[in-house]
């Protein structure tokens, strides 16, 4: 550990360990970025989370959280401090009666989702997978498919963060509601998450089917009951095929009863199709007869109107296998404009470029199936709408997820072009890009269009952290106003260049704040919270109505220097 960080270190209680590493390299799931923080620090109380975020500001230093890594972007690289807190795990108290959970908000939501089935609870709704912190799922605007539901953070009743001064603060609906929405979908910018009192449901089983259908069905029955049907329902698109798998899920009573299986859903399969992938990087006129052959192998669907089912429980039922290494580009679009961009789209694929409308050459392009078409609606939500929510405020929402296999990591051709064409039209239908995903021609200027909160997401950001303890260069790319190309924010983390991975992939190297903390004793006590008289405190609530920090009536902390817990 570098000297200045134990001269710092020995300064603070002892007492409250500092689990720290050096040497360590994170990746996203699908190694599409690699990056090596100076520190990965792993916590396991909220003392020890608070002597992080002090001390990190004592070494200027920026604080980066990260839980299973699954978003494909660079969001979540630095060359700073990374913190990670999957030690940081437990369920604080569960009420059986009015089904809500209070938990730390490190908890993976495969361990949520057992021990809420242990208790005859369950999440009201859930994505694809179920590896994400639960935290890190709704920070980043996760969903499912329904109608019935909305976004995952629409079942968070209250939250804590600790902030940029080390105070735990606490928000919901009724308590600091401008923090509240902003860190709804905090996008890590905000603080760190720390407790989250969520509302669930009772256990469920789910009965689901899977059939093949023309996509020119699909389209047809759009507007007549294709989406209400069923309380959960999610399309996967295959393009070259011209049809769609239709899959729908209702809660029922019925014995759990395993769908049938086939050599190909095993690891024979799995690797099969992955050297098939492969090989497709090299001759990728095979993607349109691979589609077929994974639709009758895999999905076991050889043709129209072909159907499988069973009965699983809830949360297991919701999950598909992501496979693996991929870039997954999904907007968020009105579900009435589904039709069109599905037609175009398709007409795009096989060359009708008058009918597609996309002023981009398909010359060339092959693309993996299937595309995943998703829905969600929170314009019946009662709760408070987070100020960066992607959906639309007015009624349903429709996602299209195009999906890019990476085979044995190495990236598919032409899916730079793919991808400029697919946001194009996405744009086009007044789409926004889900947070946690690759998107490349999205500007700031175009986010802060299609945001109309951006302003408010910004002032409570500005507010609860000036001095970027928790900015990076991504944040930085999208969010925060212009600069002139330096950090201009104390903390702030900038990009200093990136390189190919031998692994695949890129490597990504930031550039640390430069005015390190002198090693001397007489600009130690320069430290930003001597200066900004920050010191560990009681905890406290956030006024966001004017940026100010009030002390709370809550357990205090000692904050004599001899026993200051950071």
């Amino acid at each position: 550990m570098e000297q200045y960080v134990q001269q710092e270190l020995s300064k603070i209680d002892d007492a409250v360990p500092f689990r720290a590493s050096a040497n360590h390299r994170h990746h996203t799931w699908a190694k599409t970025y690699h990056s090596f923080p100076e520190l990965y620090i792993q916590p396991h109380t909220t003392e020890e989370i608070r002597k992080i975020v002090n001390l990190a500001r004592r070494c200027r230093r920026r604080l980066v959280v990260v839980g299973c890594g699954h978003s494909p972007s660079d969001l979540t690289c630095t060359s700073s401090w990374m913190v990670n807190l999957d030690r940081y795990n437990k369920i604080l108290k569960l009420d059986k009666e009015s089904k809500t959970v209070v938990m730390q908000a490190g908890i993976r939501l495969y361990d949520l989702i057992g021990q809420l089935r242990e208790n005859g609870m369950a999440m009201p709704n859930l994505g694809s997978i179920d590896n994400q912190s639960i935290a890190g799922a709704f920070a980043t605007a996760t969903h499912g498919s329904s109608t019935r539901h909305g976004v995952l953070s629409q079942s968070v009743l209250s939250l804590k963060l600790v902030l940029a001064n080390g105070h735990e603060v606490a928000c919901s609906s009724e308590e600091n509601n401008d923090l509240f929405r902003a860190a709804l979908v905090s996008l890590g910018a905000l603080g760190i998450i720390t407790e989250v009192v969520y509302q669930a449901i009772p256990a469920f089983r789910l009965r689901w089917s899977q059939s093949l259908h023309p996509l020119s069905q699909i389209v047809a029955e759009w507007e007549k009951g294709l989406w209400a049907r069923a309380e959960f329902t999610r399309i996967w698109w295959l393009p070259y095929n011209k049809k769609a798998i239709v899959w729908r899920g209702d809660k029922t009573d019925e014995e759990i009863r395993q769908p049938p299986s086939n050599w190909w859903t095993g690891t024979l399969g799995f690797h099969a199709y992955h050297i098939l992938l492969y090989m497709s990087t090299w001759f990728p006129r095979i993607l349109p007869s691979l589609e077929k052959f994974v639709l009758n192998v895999q999905y076991g669907l050889p043709h129209d109107g072909a159907r499988r089912s069973g009965v699983q429980e809830g949360q297991t039922g919701l999950l598909m296998n992501c496979l693996y290494s991929q870039f997954v580009n999904e907007w968020a679009i009105p579900l009435e404009k589904g039709p069109e961009a599905l037609t175009r789209l398709s007409a795009w694929f096989h060359g009708d470029e008058e009918k597609a409308g996309i002023p981009y050459d398909r010359d060339g392009i092959y693309v993996h199936a299937p595309v995943e078409v998703r829905v969600t609606d929170t314009s019946t939500n009662t709760g408070p709408r987070p100020y960066l929510d992607n959906t639309v405020p007015d009624g349903p929402t429709l996602y299209l997820n195009a999906t890019l296999y990476r085979p044995y990591h190495t990236d598919p051709p032409g899916h730079k072009r793919y991808y400029e064409a697919f946001e194009w039209l996405m744009k086009e239908m007044g789409g926004r890009p889900h947070w946690a995903k690759n998107f490349r021609s999205v500007t700031k200027g175009d986010i802060g269009i299609m945001y109309p909160h951006m302003e408010d997401w910004l002032r409570v950001r500005n507010e609860v952290d000036p001095e970027g303890l928790f900015v990076g260069d991504w944040h930085r790319r999208y969010l925060l106003p212009d600069d002139e190309g330096e950090a201009s924010l104390k903390f702030e983390e900038r990009i200093a260049r990136t390189e190919s991975a031998q692994a695949g992939g890129v490597n990504w190297f930031g550039q640390l704040p430069a005015n390190l903390p002198s090693l001397s004793p007489q600009s130690s006590e320069e430290s930003f919270d001597i200066l900004h008289k920050a010191e560990v405190e009681p905890r406290a609530m956030f006024d966001g109505g004017e940026g100010k920090v009030q002390e709370d009536d809550g357990d205090e902390i000692p904050t004599g220097r001899g026993d200051l817990v950071m």
